[in-house]
């Protein structure tokens, strides 16, 4: 006969714990990935890459959407005549800053694309200490051009951010 001790009946019990909240998380997960696809009329396995990177990267989801859907319409191809590539419509030395030795063609990546792009906007975040809205602008015009509209005294708003965050209620980041 075995005899199983407290100690062993608890340990069962934390695992089997351990196991149900893993099972939780992913149907939430799973949940989340069904509802952005919907909302956006999204293939799964890109509202899988933009959630979780999204997550990776510090950046509320439905953000990541917005502004995935405002730079390139979901097209993992979209070039821009500037330059900016991809998803998240980022420049390749802008990509080179945060992810080394990237390549622009290897921004046609989905994944090193918006990981890329996201990053960077978590950066700028970082940078005017948690102003999304001058983040984005940022992000879509350039720090030169929204710091040299500012310092002429002039609203740097091209309307963009409003595109981005319109109905928006989130504050962008994961802390």
């Amino acid at each position: 006969m075995l005899v199983v001790g407290p100690s062993d009946l608890r340990d069962q019990l934390d695992e089997t714990r351990g196991k149900l909240d893993l099972a939780t998380a992913q149907l939430e997960r799973m949940q989340a990935v069904f509802a952005f696809s919907t909302k956006y009329h999204l293939a799964a396995d890109l509202a899988s890459s933009i959630y979780d990177v999204a997550l990776a990267e510090g950046i509320e989801p439905e953000l990541a959407f917005r502004l995935v859907r405002v730079e390139s319409q979901f097209n993992d191809h979209a070039l821009s005549p500037v330059g900016a590539v991809g998803l998240t419509q980022v420049m390749p030395a802008t990509a080179r800053f945060f992810v080394p030795g990237v390549t622009r063609d290897a921004l046609y990546d989905r994944e090193t694309n918006l990981r890329c792009g996201l990053r960077y906007l978590r950066a700028l975040v970082r940078e005017n200490h948690g102003n999304m809205k001058l983040a984005l602008l940022i992000y879509n015009r350039g720090e030169t051009a929204v710091n040299e509209s500012r310092q002429l005294g002039l609203d740097p708003s091209n309307g963009y951010e409003h595109l981005v965050m319109k109905g928006y209620k989130g504050k962008g980041v994961i802390d």
